[in-house]
């Protein structure tokens, strides 16, 4: 497998880029290559001296900032490391894509160089929450901020065969961001999708459910507009931070002694529930294999993502993707008028 890596995406690019594709080298096969995207001199910089053979150099020397205009960007600098990502994935030079960079340039350049996949109208990005009751998939974070009603249906059919398939939920349970669980509630869209959802009768669908639903298990995937799911992304993100410091905090009031003793536990916990760990989130929906990585992501983000894009590869999800969709008749709704 052809994996193609954006080695100036992110916050700790190149160094942790770099790093992370060469710690991922004792997962792969001798068939695998990994294909760093970037200039080539500060690439090479980078690399040790006697590189494993299975490392291929792919040179990009312009790069697009987090803060950036995507399609801008995209067209000023046709050469940058997320555009080079996406036309290897076109010409069929790289299997899979994996970047840190700037996310709206990454959703961009992959859907306007892969394509989407048949009957998928939009893509979406799909994080995993680890929680007390086990991964929880959220569809869609950030490539859509408008959403119609199809497109979050798709977003249920996506995010369910990645959920079962990848992280082996069985018969996974979808439920709908909404304000309230009763069925009054929710804007139109929300209502609608809701609708489109439930009369799939190979979804196993629970309703609304709330945000903080998320963390009681009461669903396995979580389907919501990219704008609502950044929101929840974030706010996740900051709560869980600024909680193990808080802990940290009081635990260093007390005895030194309690706090060192409590250490292993927190290391424990914090490694249980660290988003590293499954990697960066994969853009569903388009027509080839791509991931998008958090902006800080380090060396083991990016070696766990290496790992569980072969997976993804290997589980020919994409292909579960198209043969759903091509079965039912849900696919046509938005032209009727959704």
């Amino acid at each position: 497998m052809r994996i193609a890596i954006d080695a100036m995406g992110g916050d700790n690019a190149p160094d942790e880029i770099i790093a992370g594709a060469i710690e991922s080298i004792d997962a792969l096969g001798e068939e695998d290559e990994i294909i760093l995207v970037g200039p080539q001199d500060v690439i090479e910089s980078k690399l040790p001296r006697k590189r494993p053979s299975q490392i291929k150099i792919v040179d990009a020397p312009d790069i697009i900032g987090m803060d950036e205009s995507p399609i801008e960007s995209l067209r000023k600098k046709p050469k940058s490391s997320i555009g080079v990502l996406a036309k290897l994935a076109k010409h069929d030079r790289a299997d899979a894509v994996i970047s840190a960079g700037n996310t709206g340039a990454c959703v961009a350049a992959f859907q306007m160089r892969m394509r989407n996949l048949p009957g998928v109208n939009r893509p979406g990005i799909a994080v995993v929450f680890p929680t007390f009751s086990g991964p929880v998939t959220i569809c869609d974070v950030g490539a859509n901020i408008a959403c119609k009603p199809i497109n979050l249906y798709q977003y249920a059919v996506m995010a369910k065969m990645y959920s079962e398939n990848l992280l082996g939920v069985e018969n996974a349970r979808v439920g709908i961001m909404s304000i309230g669980e009763e069925e009054a509630k929710g804007n139109e869209i929300v209502k609608k999708a809701r609708d489109l959802i439930r009369s799939d009768p190979n979804i196993n669908f629970v309703g609304n459910i709330e945000g903080r639903d998320i963390f009681k298990g009461v669903c396995d995937v979580a389907i919501c507009d990219g704008f609502v799911g950044n929101v929840i992304l974030k706010l996740t993100e900051g709560l869980v931070e600024g909680l193990f410091k808080a802990i940290k905090h009081e635990l260093l009031q007390e005895k030194l002694r309690l706090a060192m003793k409590f250490k292993p536990v927190m290391m424990r916990i914090y490694q249980k529930y660290d988003y590293n760990e499954y990697g960066g989130a994969p853009l569903l929906g388009v027509n080839g294999t791509s991931v998008i990585c958090h902006g800080s992501s380090n060396a083991r983000t990016i070696r766990n993502t290496i790992i569980k894009i072969k997976e993804y590869h290997r589980n020919h999800i994409n292909e579960q993707i198209i043969e759903y969709l091509s079965k039912t008749s849900i696919r046509t709704a938005d032209e009727q008028g959704s």
